[in-house]
């Protein structure tokens, strides 16, 4: 079986807000910083995206910081967007899929109950749920939805030859992170199970959770099933750019 290669591309960031954010119910006075990220991996065989960030018109509605289109950061590593055939949607909030739009030939895979909750639920039309995810960006996944362009998977399960969704609910209804088979192991990308490294070392999550108990046990779940601790990745860390090797401008090779 083929190893990947896992990058880690920032399309917006860094962004500060107090570290309760990031941290729940901590560090109230202290500024923290977050970037915003998709993934790409690749192996011989095939190239395989994480999330789908987000389009150029939601950033500039929503005034992203250095802002820069997903489907041109992944040019500084020979990838076009136009011929990914295959998006791993973590879960359904706006900043991991409005750029869906970019990839117009991918398939996408979704947790069913996922899919079901944020655009069939009338739940996730309430105040607290459309934080998560606007009116604009829940009719781009209907109509992706409305055209077969969705594989929905309902829970663990593998998708592609060393590739396996692990059904990890608690920031999200039906969150999903993703197994990868690589030259150092069984990594996982938890997407914003844990927004930080720190998250996962302290067991602590962040301020958007909306089930403490699965939280917990997806977080005992996704370190059980890692090959080591540093192969668990987060969703917002700023350590994924700065602490990794830069292959090109907003690009870090992780594993």
């Amino acid at each position: 079986m083929s190893h990947y290669e896992i990058y880690a591309l920032k399309f917006s960031g860094p962004f500060s807000s107090s570290g309760a954010f990031v941290m729940w119910m901590k560090d109230w006075e202290t500024l923290c910083e977050r970037n915003y990220y998709f993934w790409c991996l690749k192996s011989p065989d095939r190239t395989i995206l994480v999330d789908a960030g987000v389009s150029p018109q939601l950033a500039r509605d929503r005034t992203l910081p250095d802002y820069v289109s997903p489907a041109r950061i992944l040019e500084g590593i020979d990838v076009d967007a136009n011929e990914i055939n295959h998006v791993i949607l973590t879960h359904l909030h706006w900043d991991h899929v409005d750029g869906v739009t970019l990839f117009p030939h991918a398939k996408m895979y979704v947790q069913r109950a996922e899919r079901d909750f944020w655009l069939h639920d009338k739940m996730a039309l309430r105040a607290p749920f459309t934080f998560f995810l606007n009116e604009q960006t829940r009719n781009i996944l209907k109509d992706c939805d409305h055209e077969g362009r969705m594989s929905l998977v309902e829970g663990d399960r593998h998708i592609l030859p060393g590739i396996e969704c692990v059904l990890a609910p608690g920031h999200s209804i039906a969150l999903q992170a993703v197994a990868v088979n690589t030259e150092k192991g069984i990594a996982i990308l938890g997407s914003d199970c844990a927004h930080l490294f720190r998250n996962y070392e302290e067991e602590w999550p962040s301020a958007l959770i909306i089930d403490m108990v699965a939280w917990v046990n997806s977080v005992n779940n996704l370190k059980s099933r890692v090959s080591r601790p540093e192969l668990l990745f987060p969703g917002h860390d700023p350590l994924m750019t700065s602490k990794f090797h830069e292959i090109a401008p907003g690009i870090t090779r992780l594993v």
